[in-house]
């Protein structure tokens, strides 16, 4: 069988202070129509977390766009905070309606930005710079690179091997299995991209050190684009110590990609703690992990699954470990708890019931959930996280925040959503969650917005 060539891999984004993601969000669906890869970063992101997220998914460019000013400095600083992580070769993009002018655009071309779309640019236009400029994938050096860079081309060398068996610098380390491997799988809408990021929340705390891994699964159909967009729900994650790569499942069924085992073989010669395996939303009938893939696996689920003769039908209602109710401050959670008990019985096989509301910060349900993964597990301090709201900072932001990134041991409250409106889900539950300042350049921004569309 003839497969296509890898597609085209972009990452779109928009800076601190821009309030909304329309524009971006019709520019993302028309990349995806034209066979084009777009992992979506979300909106009010700072540059820091822009290049972490582009060398990590080793994407051939970033697009941006921006309506709020600042735009010479930001670009700028995209581009620096790039070469630090060693991603230089990555390539720059963007737009911002009226707001960028075309002086603007000669100063921003002449750092090294490849071109600024303005008011009039066709969606035609757009997509085919893109695929003229980046069509050609650009040669890889993984040996000569270091840390998330030389793991991001890792990393495509796997996903485009395509069974192949020569040797490439993926090939050449020891295999050696993290201390847990957790698979996460659900239906489309229950949360658990929501209960990953509460869930790293807790492992970084609990390990000051440890390094975590994550695989996030997306729908698509071959020869066609997907949306990557599990980061745009994604605010604990954004920390060096987090390392998260996006896959596509190309049109595969059952809730992972072709080419999930070989990154798994990847991530398990590096020196990670944890690996969190997220899949697509599945049906009835999908058990995504074989047989020793995962140590655990966690089916989560929200208490709309429909009646009792529905629950009878989820395969794997059979095989997971975890059974977690998301949204249980739902109305129907108490019912379908209960029912979601009563059907395990059946199975006896000691599962557990987790409840949790894993938009709220702080939840006790997750914490639950945290003691029950890692109880019997070497993990410094497993078992022992409870999260407190974070303490306000005051004065000036840490130099750690504005060199890159959120502090490990102090991550960011979950942001307080704005008002909801086109292309945002309704606001989370931060009643618990102090403000806290934002910087312009640095590390994750925690202000006050809208929580983006997915």
């Amino acid at each position: 069988m003839v497969r296509p060539a890898a597609p085209i891999r972009v990452l779109t984004a928009v800076p601190i202070c821009d309030g909304h993601d329309s524009a971006i969000s019709t520019i993302n669906l028309e990349f995806i129509r034209n066979a084009i890869e777009v992992i979506y970063l979300g909106y009010h992101r700072s540059a820091a977390d822009i290049a972490r997220a582009a060398v990590q998914e080793d994407v051939r460019a970033i697009g941006i766009s921006s309506y709020n000013g600042g735009h010479v400095e930001f670009f700028a600083e995209v581009i620096e905070q790039l070469k630090v992580r060693g991603g230089g070769d990555i390539r720059l993009f963007g737009g911002g309606g009226g707001t960028i002018t075309q002086a603007d655009a000669r100063i921003m071309r002449r750092a090294g930005v490849d071109e600024i779309f303005f008011a009039g640019s066709s969606l035609d236009q757009i997509v085919e710079f893109v695929k003229e400029r980046y069509g050609n994938p650009p040669r890889t050096a993984a040996d000569r690179e270091r840390g998330d860079r030389r793991l991001g081309q890792l990393l495509t060398l796997a996903a485009d091997a395509n069974g192949k068996k020569e040797k490439t610098p993926a090939s050449r380390g020891s295999m050696q299995r993290p201390r847990l491997v957790l698979g996460i799988t659900g239906p489309g809408g229950a949360g658990k991209t929501t209960l990953i990021d509460e869930l790293v929340l807790r492992f970084l705390r609990d390990n000051p050190n440890g390094r975590i891994a994550i695989l996030s699964h997306d729908p698509s159909i071959v020869g066609n684009g997907a949306l990557l967009g599990d980061r745009a729900a994604m605010f604990y994650c954004q920390d060096d110590r987090v390392f998260m790569r996006s896959l596509s499942t190309a049109g595969q069924a059952g809730g992972l990609a072709p080419q999930t085992r070989r990154c798994l073989d990847v991530l398990f010669r590096e020196d990670f703690d944890v690996v969190l395996i997220e899949t697509v939303g599945i049906g009835q009938e999908a058990v995504p992990f074989g047989k020793g893939l995962v140590d655990k696996t966690i089916l989560v689920m929200s208490p709309d699954y429909g009646s009792r003769l529905q629950l009878q039908k989820i395969a794997m209602i059979d095989v997971a470990d975890l059974i977690v109710v998301n949204k249980s401050d739902l109305s129907a959670a108490r019912a379908a708890t209960a029912e979601i008990e009563q059907r395990l019985a059946l199975n006896h096989r000691g599962q557990q019931v987790i409840s949790t509301i894993a938009k709220r910060h702080g939840d006790g349900g997750v914490d639950r959930l945290f003691q029950a993964i890692t109880v019997g597990r070497a993990l410094p301090g497993a078992g022992s996280a409870k999260v407190s709201p974070p303490p306000v900072l005051r004065g000036k932001v840490s130099e750690g925040v504005r060199a890159g990134g959120a502090s490990s041991t102090q991550p960011p409250p979950r942001p307080s959503p704005g008002v909801p409106g086109e292309g945002v889900k309704a606001p989370r539950d931060k009643s618990h969650v102090p403000a806290r300042a934002a910087n312009t350049t640095g590390g994750t921004p925690v202000p006050r917005r809208k929580e983006p569309h997915k």
